[in-house]
């Protein structure tokens, strides 16, 4: 169930991690929202418990283990466990390798791997003494099939399924019970392309989400029926696009 499940959101201030905050809330949930924007957190915090819902929020920057461990120690303060965490800070500033656009490489490194990372390192001490939990992770489409221009961002993405499936076996083998679900989205009308500075890019995934993108209310759904599925079950994958996508 949902209900007042305690669920740490990353990347919270918009797109699929607002969507999710928003509907998870409304079925219940204590949300626990953290992003580098605290102005957007702070509404979304107040529109959650005008509606009647839970929340609080935190600045975060992923790339900061203490950042990670305070979000942490934020939802145990504040209602007294965590039972989810959804991994879904990104960023897909895609080129071409010989643009080379290195800065935005190892950017991509520091969010989306190494935000994972501290996520995790941060609450599986919590999951791990009380043999119960669930890891929630935005990989890609991009995780799945290799792209041109998206090298370096699918390379971040392929990391999550292997990283999240041997999160999943390790756990089985502990017997500490803690689930895993990686979500492989298609094109998500949200935020993400703003971070491509690369023109050519820019417009080659521009006119693709026009044709392709779906809401980020769509993925919401599919979190919220992965935490809703019985606990002593697991969905270790789901890929979500439009019926008429080319991937």
């Amino acid at each position: 169930m949902i209900k007042d499940k305690v669920i740490i959101i990353t990347g919270a201030s918009s797109g699929i991690g607002e969507a999710t905050a928003r509907m998870l809330a409304a079925k219940g949930a204590k949300v626990v929202l953290g992003a580098r924007r605290a102005d957007k957190l702070r509404q979304i915090a107040a529109d959650i418990e005008q509606a009647g819902g839970h929340a609080v929020y935190q600045e975060l920057d992923v790339t900061k283990q203490s950042d990670n461990d305070a979000i942490v120690q934020l939802a145990q303060n504040s209602f007294g466990k965590v039972d989810v965490i959804f991994l879904n800070a990104g960023l897909m500033p895609n080129s071409m390798l010989s643009a080379l656009k290195t800065d935005d490489w190892h950017q991509m490194v520091d969010v989306n791997i190494k935000g994972v990372l501290n996520g995790v390192a941060a609450v599986l001490p919590a999951f791990t003494a009380q043999k119960s939990g669930q890891m929630i992770a935005t990989s890609s489409v991009a995780g799945l099939k290799a792209y041109p221009g998206g090298a370096v961002y699918g390379g971040t993405k392929w990391f999550l399924r292997d990283f999240m499936e041997v999160l999943r076996m390790e756990s089985a083998m502990e017997g500490t019970n803690i689930r895993t679900t990686t979500i492989y989205p298609a094109a998500i009308n949200t935020e993400l392309l703003t971070a491509i500075s690369d023109k050519g890019a820019a417009e080659t995934m521009q006119k693709l989400y026009d044709k392709f993108g779906i809401s980020p209310d769509r993925i919401a759904n599919v979190v919220a029926f992965a935490i809703d599925t019985p606990e002593d079950t697991t969905i270790n994958e789901f890929t979500v696009g439009p019926a008429n996508q080319p991937w």
